[in-house]
């Protein structure tokens, strides 16, 4: 008597779904550098004994996930980490501040190694009283204070981040640099801000502020966390949809 290889009223997943788990998962673990050229699609079908189609759905998948770029003609290639999918670009404030040609500057109040707290270590993904760094830096246009940066960075992730000199570059830009992102956890709020960043920033304890939290992780290794705080009279959030 034979058996089933899947329980009754149970449906076998689609044969893409093998392809995609399989390169994701080495993606995953860094199988392909940046850049690299992955199997063909041709390498593929012959591995997993599925058709061409099948194998071009999940390459499709992985690239709208922003896994991976594919050239017509050429290849399939391994993307870069930190770009995660069409709809989501980290950026760094100095970048759209020098991009309407005005001048950046960059105040940093804090800058040091600490015990993390019971919060900290939770929102960055450590252990509690484990060492982490801190910085809060506020980011001006033209000398006019537009953000103020509370950040947690995980000394694994960069051992080298106090050394930075933040007047001259951002620890966004410096982060993707060193610690390319695979993961990106983003909650846009509208709230008040902190009596601290009503000081640094200038504004009323009433004022209204786009408030960005954000955490990133490389292959399951946390590298910060950030809260953004933008006056809402000065900070707008822009975005384009084209179908």
């Amino acid at each position: 008597m034979s058996t089933l290889s899947a329980r009754a009223g149970v449906r076998a997943a689609p044969p893409y779904t093998r392809v995609k788990d399989f390169l994701k998962r080495q993606l995953s673990h860094a199988r392909w550098r940046p850049g690299e050229l992955m199997p063909s699609e041709a390498e593929l079908v012959a591995k997993f004994g599925v058709s061409r189609m099948t194998v071009n759905r999940a390459l499709r998948e992985l690239q709208a996930e922003g896994l991976v770029d594919r050239v017509q003609g050429v290849g399939t290639f391994a993307a870069q980490p930190y770009r995660m999918s069409s709809t989501l670009t980290l950026r760094s404030l100095q970048e759209e501040v020098e991009e309407r040609g005005h001048r950046h500057h960059a105040h940093v109040h804090l800058r040091r190694s600490e015990s993390a707290s019971a919060t900290v270590a939770t929102r960055l993904g450590v252990a509690r009283g484990s060492r982490v760094f801190h910085t809060l830096i506020v980011h001006s246009d033209n000398n006019v204070a537009l953000q103020c940066e509370d950040r947690y960075v995980n000394p694994a992730a960069a051992p080298d981040y106090l050394k930075v000199d933040f007047t001259h570059t951002t620890p966004t830009r410096y982060l993707l640099d060193v610690a390319p992102l695979w993961e990106a956890q983003y909650t846009i709020e509208a709230g008040l801000p902190t009596a601290r960043e009503a000081r640094l920033l200038g504004i009323g304890r009433r004022d209204p502020c786009l408030i960005v939290l954000r955490r990133t992780a490389n292959r399951n290794v946390p590298i910060t966390v950030a809260r953004l705080t933008h006056p809402g009279s000065r900070y707008q959030l822009e975005g384009r949809f084209s179908p």
